[in-house]
């Protein structure tokens, strides 16, 4: 079998399996978020935590919530990895340094998970199992609590009240993550990732010296890591390492939790607000935009150049040969469409445009399918402003689902779409700028741009994923990347729920003759449009500095 069609099946098989699940967990999330039962150990938490969840909140209280929850889990974070050398189980590992406690507590909690560290020499098992993937279950809970509110806003009328968020996060955690990670984990472990709380020991002897390595709970953080589009991996190498991700199986299996939940969340917004096939309208969106960036990565990295590329059957280098060509291409698609930043390859060993198909789908504001939650809600607002240059085309007030998209919405809207392009375009200015960051550079030229530029895309698109090559272990890459991650994850959250609590308050608007439907193939198109200009173009001068250059070169 040539590696291409094996590529191709995989793809299949993966459409296949989240076609399969689709319906019964879209469904089984939106009764999640719709009961007004609570389980007995949701009790316990809301008593723990002094929370009455049945109060229904207005969007400043959410927002509160949202703010307040990240605000000590940050603190709490960054205090464990402080104390982490006085600590049973660590494994030996002395405490992290403020800069990179800062900046990890900030990852974790923005649900981006960035590591400037290495993994398996950095943290132990209490912070890993404790801190870690604590906030990799937390975090993704809070995503899809946001978009939960704005899907609430769009369902009700004549109120301001966007749910509890309190209820939504806890319910979100112990009743779709939870269960949903314990099967992961158990399918990785069989597949042969390990599970245990192992010391440091010996693996081998080599010319040299010995090799050491490090167990740990491995199984159930990828679980989450994927599941929740967090992406930190528990050694260094991340989804590369045979721990980690140990067979094309199961490497096949991570990508698959990687997009179920954000795909099913649009069957689960269809329920909410009555009519499914809104849902499957922004279904074919974001799958028409991955399966194409998929197709394209496939193509660049498997276009022969040379007999090197003839015998290797593809641009393998930088990529595990248990996976190929096809497996990573489809990982690195799934993970930069999506706020999971996990890698099984380096990104910087693509092709030039191979890379640049990997920066710009963060850049596109990952919302094919996108981060748990935050795919969602990012789509919504592209629909928004689609529906409001439709408007603008016709010269008619632009709605949406029975909404009026009026100049309130639209600038709440425009500035959720500005504010994370201002982040990774400053911060890129300024670090390319001054002469200390550059220094972190492997590269010169178009490729050390890309470095950089990788850096703070992933970053303030809340990702994680690295492009390898640039040392981001510095105090100004760890105190910066740190500011756009907590900016680019918080700042839209306030416009998102501001926006949720605009809408939830108008009177639902009656269709008529000339409303807009957009559940047909007519706005699909339209949306995918409005994505790829909207957003995509914004970055296109910097795109021509770095990987653009750096293919046409090539």
């Amino acid at each position: 079998m040539s590696s291409v069609l094996a590529g191709v099946l995989q793809l299949l098989a993966l459409v296949v399996a989240l076609g399969l699940v689709y319906r019964p967990l879209g469904d089984y999330m939106a009764r999640t978020y719709s009961s007004t039962k609570h389980l007995r150990v949701e009790k316990w938490i809301y008593r723990a935590i002094g929370a009455n969840p049945a109060t229904e909140m207005r969007w400043p209280a959410y927002l509160r919530g949202v703010l307040a929850f990240s605000a000590v889990s940050v603190l709490f974070l960054y205090l464990l990895q402080r104390v982490q050398g006085v600590l049973p189980g660590s494994l030996g590992f002395s405490s992290i340094d403020p800069d990179q406690a800062f900046n990890t507590a900030a990852s974790f909690v923005a649900n981006t998970n960035w590591q400037s560290y290495y993994g398996e020499q950095a943290m132990g098992h209490v912070v890993q199992t404790g801190g870690l993937a604590v906030q990799n279950f937390v975090s993704a809970a809070v995503g899809m609590a946001v978009a939960v509110a704005l899907v609430r806003g769009f369902a009700r009328s004549r109120t301001g009240e966007l749910g509890n968020f309190w209820a939504d996060l806890v319910r979100g955690t112990v009743r779709i993550l939870l269960p949903l990670s314990v099967i992961g984990a158990i399918v990785l472990v069989a597949c042969g990732a390990i599970q245990n709380f192992a010391g440091i020991h010996e693996v081998g002897q080599f010319l040299g010296g010995s090799q050491q390595w490090n167990g740990g709970a491995v199984a159930s953080q990828e679980a989450i890591k994927e599941l929740g589009t967090n992406g930190g991996g528990y050694f260094n190498a991340n989804s590369a390492h045979p721990f980690e991700n140990p067979t094309p199986l199961s490497n096949l299996f991570e990508i698959f939790l990687i997009l179920v939940i954000p795909f099913a969340l649009t069957r689960t917004f269809g329920t909410m607000v009555g009519s499914v096939k809104q849902g499957y309208a922004i279904l074919a969106t974001m799958a028409a935009v991955w399966i194409g960036f998929t197709a394209l990565m496939m193509w660049t990295e498997f276009a022969h150049h040379g007999p090197a590329f003839d015998i290797a059957g593809g641009a393998m280098e930088g990529k595990e040969t248990r996976f190929g060509v096809g497996g990573s291409s489809i990982f690195a698609v799934a993970t930069t469409l999506t706020s999971t930043g996990a890698v099984n390859s380096f990104h910087s060993s693509f092709t030039g445009f191979g890379g640049g198909i990997t920066m710009l789908g963060m850049q596109l504001g990952e919302i094919a399918p996108g981060g748990t939650g935050s795919g969602l809600y990012g789509m919504l607002i592209m629909a928004i402003i689609a529906v409001f240059i439709a408007g603008l085309m016709v010269g008619r007030t632009p709605e949406y689902l029975g909404k009026k998209i009026g100049s309130r919405e639209i600038k709440l809207a425009a500035s959720y779409i500005l504010i994370t392009p201002a982040l990774v375009l400053c911060f890129t200015a300024a670090a390319m700028a001054l002469p200390t960051p550059g220094n972190s550079m492997t590269n010169s030229g178009p490729h050390g741009f890309s470095e950089i530029l990788y850096a703070y895309t992933s970053g303030a698109n809340n990702n994680g994923s690295a492009f390898a090559g640039l040392n981001a272990d510095t105090q100004w890459f760890n105190t910066t990347i740190g500011l756009a991650m907590l900016l680019g994850r918080f700042l839209p959250m306030v416009f998102v729920l501001a926006l949720a609590g605009a809408l939830a308050t108008q009177r639902p608007v009656p269709e008529t003759a000339g409303t807009l439907r957009t559940h047909k193939p007519l706005f699909t198109g339209l949306l995918v449009g409005t994505i790829m200009i909207v957003t995509g173009l914004t970055y296109f001068p910097a795109l021509a500095l770095g990987p653009l250059a750096e293919g046409l070169a090539s």
